[in-house]
């Protein structure tokens, strides 16, 4: 009866350690990313999680015409159903259609105010609802950042910061969501040599690990306007694919055309027309959008 005794006391005890070991692995975060001081970009040996949680404001969200999962069927929706499919279809293309860093997406316009952050936000909650993908929206216009106030967060450290300092972990960095397939990354503190960081070798280094480790995830760059900023040039070079948001009756060809050929190292443009008005002056929701080869 002793032998007995003690065998099952020594398997509650593996068990139970079994438990611990499976409930640690468990809390291990998937987002963890350390890059060396060489922006090598090579994992922990034991990465703890330390993203932060927050939630999203989703009915300021629906009130400002984003689309939200309780969201009842409209346009708004439909419009972005459509114009995502163009791009996860690039974004996961195998074989000899398949993209680098396809899974790294741009959004930027020509100008301010044509609805670039609008569009990065709406692509991201629309991405966020697929079955078997998870969204990491960043915040990467770094002298206005929006995103963090349009979803109703606080700030904190964010991409700027993971690329200045070589000790910072993107991880540090990360508001994990309400959004159970949606993370956000805030743009961080500004600085004097922006583009000059984000054309560094820690920069790509960082861009290669995302887009290669998380094949599930797709990453949404909010980007300045091509025209007005040097930002979106510099991250065309490491993304896969760009979607151009243009305002309809508004932007001119030639501003068209020099802001597409300011981001032409991606050779992947989509263009989303925006704010088109119909005949009648019939809004079809808030936007109208397309996805198509530039």
């Amino acid at each position: 009866m002793d032998i007995i005794e003690k065998a099952a006391a020594k398997a509650e005890k593996t068990e139970k350690v079994s438990l611990v070991e499976r409930a640690a692995q468990s809390d291990t975060d998937a987002d963890r990313l350390v890059l060396g001081a060489d922006g090598s970009g090579a994992p922990a040996s034991k990465p703890k999680r330390t993203s932060r949680y927050a939630e999203i404001d989703l009915a300021g969200l629906a009130s400002q015409g984003y689309i939200t999962p309780d969201s009842p069927p409209n346009t708004t929706a439909e419009e972005f159903r459509l114009i995502k499919r163009s791009l996860l279809l690039n974004a996961f293309a195998k074989g000899e259609a398949a993209i680098p860093n396809g899974n790294l997406i741009l959004v930027t316009s020509s100008r301010p105010n044509e609805g670039k952050t609008f569009g990065a936000i709406n692509l991201a909650l629309s991405i966020a609802s697929e079955q078997d993908l998870t969204v990491l929206l960043v915040d990467a216009d770094f002298a206005k950042p929006e995103i963090l106030a349009k979803l109703g967060l606080k700030g904190g450290k964010g991409l700027m910061d993971v690329v200045s300092d070589p000790d910072m972990d993107l991880s540090d960095c990360l508001i994990r969501t309400n959004i159970p397939n949606l993370t956000v990354l805030p743009a961080g503190r500004q600085h004097n040599r922006t583009t000059e960081m984000l054309a560094s070798d820690r920069m790509e280094a960082m861009m290669r690990e995302i887009a290669l480790r998380y094949r599930d995830r797709v990453v949404i760059f909010d980007s300045p306007p091509a025209l007005a900023s040097s930002v979106a040039p510099v991250l065309a070079l490491h993304v896969g694919q760009v979607l151009f948001v243009v305002e309809a009756e508004k932007t001119t060809d030639i501003q068209l055309r020099e802001a597409l050929g300011l981001v032409s190292a991606c050779e992947h443009t989509s263009l989303m027309l925006n704010k088109t008005k119909f005949a009648g002056g019939k809004r079809y929701g808030s936007y109208y959008g397309y996805g198509s080869a530039y």
